[in-house]
């Protein structure tokens, strides 16, 4: 048994959240899943854990996690794994699976709850219920590090000064939101670079969504006072803002004032807008988000709303994954603990059910929110007409869910039958090039899963090698590159390297014979023959959608019906690398374009190269320049002008 410190893991703002008093323990083994092995490798962990709270992970021969669980008593909770008799079905096979374990220990068993859904987060083990939705949500934020403050939507980390409000479900709501805010507050949402370079009021002035700080159309005061009233709407006390505008609107009306009080309608409209626009009636609730469960076929469906101030900030369904002989209580604390992970948790978490060691649940999200947090279960008013309203939404959005899954399991059935898959793809890449008679070339791979498009495993190529506008040589470019680094990675195709499948179970190539013979000499020559080929092409009438070509690599061509489920599929498919890699050439050759010589002088910086060319004109005419004509360029020094004439002239 090895003993090594481990690493200290901090929240995302960087404060530290776990006891520092901590080790991890490894035991290492070998072989294929066994039962007894991996029970053998359990008991010697125990043998060195005490009954101290902390987290444990169990790992595979590779080393890769299985699962993370976290214990108010180590030795006791890890000591269960070996009793297999007890366990089920899952969990046996999750321990004949394990090879070794890391154990982190904690201070209590709230900070092993926090650090629980820190590690679930970052390795995505296969055992543990999984919230798949892992998108950060948006805030609004009010900054306060300027005269005039600015309104803006804001993820990820809180590091600026100013106030934060949400989350929202959706980058939709919080636009909304904003667009609609502005028209209620005037508040301006540009940066501070273009605000301190405007002369006249833009855009947004003229449409009464900005006040115009940045001309001095609004005073400091009155700007300020327009801050006051937006935070005070956005914390809940939008009845007292209201009323104070129908005042100014009145007094307005009053000394006959109608361009005023017309403005002063429009904000009143505004607010209105806000609170009318709520699908969800949350009155009286104040600030809380709501989460019900629903479960059907086998699958879990979870509903949360967002109320702040009792204004409902949106909604968002969450379908956690691994959740098969998992209790319905538990998956929802595992869905909170993950999701509260980077949102800050408001005072009160509705749900619907009670939560296994819920008290646990509310201490740590305490420590992260810096103040009290309490999950309850309503049972009557307001609160339970909103849980009510939840529990419907969670239902009907899983029923959706099914019917989509069983829809689009269908045709990815029906597409794996058609193109002679041994069974239906989880990992599919689809590969493009784009160029301009071969200049500035790209190639582009997207890919795609059951679930979707993977955005965040895209892949772009810049094409060294290929010359001209041979299409055939860049296909065979990207797909080498590609795959030479998968048999580097994992030659023995064991699997995935930090949860990414690195194997595709399809390639689809946009192209016809020319770049499938490509693609399969290319695959061939790495001695890869057992990744599935197809390439699709426009067919005889080129152009007319639906009429699309299959090349196999054997020769073969197939064609689908024009009205099939599975030509749409591998259509969207194709028309997603498509847009992919034009996106990509067409920024590669902006960048180009906006390029000049210049750039590749050592030691001339932005400020430099502009003097330069602001006093010979061109870049030619600075290369022609002599050494005295260089020293003369306003803000030139002797050494700027020597670098720059030796650069030119090293040859000479």
């Amino acid at each position: 048994m090895t003993r090594t410190p481990a690493g200290t893991p901090s929240s995302p703002d960087g404060a530290e959240r776990f006891h520092e008093e901590r080790a991890t323990y490894t035991v290492r083994g070998s072989g294929p899943p066994d039962l007894e092995a991996g029970v053998a490798a359990i008991r010697d962990t125990v043998k060195g854990l005490k009954p101290r709270p902390g987290v444990y992970r169990m790992l595979d021969t590779r080393g890769d996690v299985l699962y993370v669980g976290k214990a108010r008593a180590l030795k006791n909770r890890v000591t269960n794994y070996t009793q297999v008799a007890n366990l089920s079905t899952r969990l046996q096979r999750m321990v004949s699976q394990t090879r070794s374990m890391e154990i982190v220990t904690t201070g209590s068993e709230a900070e092993a709850l926090l650090l629980e859904a820190q590690f679930i987060k970052r390795f995505r083990p296969p055992y543990n219920v999984l919230l798949r939705d892992d998108k950060s949500f948006p805030f609004i934020l009010l900054r306060s590090d300027h005269d005039y403050p600015r309104i803006m939507k804001h993820r990820g980390a809180r590091r600026a000064k100013g106030n934060y409000y949400g989350p929202f479900a959706s980058a939709g709501s919080v636009n909304t939101t904003i667009n609609a805010l502005q028209k209620l507050f005037l508040l301006r949402s540009c940066t501070d670079s273009f605000f301190s370079r405007r002369d006249r009021p833009c855009l947004l002035y003229q449409i009464k969504r900005c006040s115009a700080p940045c001309v001095g159309r609004i005073e400091v005061d009155g700007y300020d006072r327009l801050v006051r009233q937006a935070k005070d709407f956005l914390a809940g006390k939008s009845g007292v803002v209201q009323q104070d505008l129908e005042r100014q609107m009145a007094e307005a009306a009053e000394k006959l004032d109608f361009e005023t009080a017309a403005l002063l309608r429009d904000r009143l409209r505004a607010a209105t807008f806000i609170q009318g626009s709520q699908a969800v009636n949350a009155s009286g609730v104040g600030d809380a988000d709501v989460f019900a469960l629903a479960e059907k076929g086998g699958q879990v469906g979870i509903q949360a709303f967002f109320v702040r101030g009792g204004q409902n900030w949106g909604h968002r369904a969450f379908f956690p994954s691994h959740t098969q002989e998992v209790g319905a209580a538990q998956v929802l604390a595992n869905v909170l603990a993950q999701f509260y992970e980077e949102v800050p948790p408001p005072k009160t978490i509705l749900v619907d059910r009670v939560l296994p060691d819920q008290a646990i649940i509310e201490e740590a999200f305490a420590r992260v929110a810096g103040h009290r947090v309490e999950l309850s279960t309503p049972q009557r008013g307001d609160r339970r007409r909103l849980m009510e309203q939840a529990q419907r939404n969670a239902g009907e959005a899983l029923d959706r869910r099914l019917a989509e899954s069983g829809t689009k399991a269908k045709t990815l059935r029906e597409l794996a039958e058609f193109l002679e898959l041994p069974d239906v793809p989880r990992r599919v890449e689809i590969y493009d090039n784009s160029h301009i008679q071969g200049a500035k070339a790209v190639g582009g791979m997207v890919v795609a899963g059951p679930e979707g498009f993977v955005k965040n495993q895209y892949r772009k190529f810049n094409i060294k090698e290929a010359q001209s506008n041979d299409d055939f040589a860049m296909m065979r470019e990207v797909l080498h590159r590609r795959f030479s680094r998968a048999m580097k990675e994992d030659p023995d195709r064991e699997g995935s390297t930090d949860g990414i499948e690195i194997w595709p179970d399809l390639v689809l190539i946009d192209g016809g014979k020319g770049q499938m013979s490509a693609v399969r000499d290319t695959l061939e020559e790495l001695g890869i023959e057992d990744v599935p080929l197809v390439a699709i092409a426009k067919g005889p009438d080129h152009g007319r959608e639906g009429r699309e070509v299959f090349h196999f690599p054997d020769g073969r061509e197939k064609m689908l019906p024009v009205n099939s489920p599975v030509l749409f599929q591998l259509q969207l498919w194709r028309d997603e690398v498509h847009r992919y890699a034009i996106g990509a050439h067409r920024a590669k050759r902006s960048r180009a374009i906006s390029a000049s010589p210049l750039d590749e002088i050592p030691g001339i910086g932005p400020s430099r190269k502009r003097a330069l060319l602001l006093h010979f004109g061109t870049a030619g005419k600075v290369r022609a320049a002599s050494l005295e004509d260089l020293q003369r360029a306003p803000g030139v020094s002797a050494g700027v002008a020597q670098a720059v004439y030796d650069y030119y002239h090293a040859g000479a």
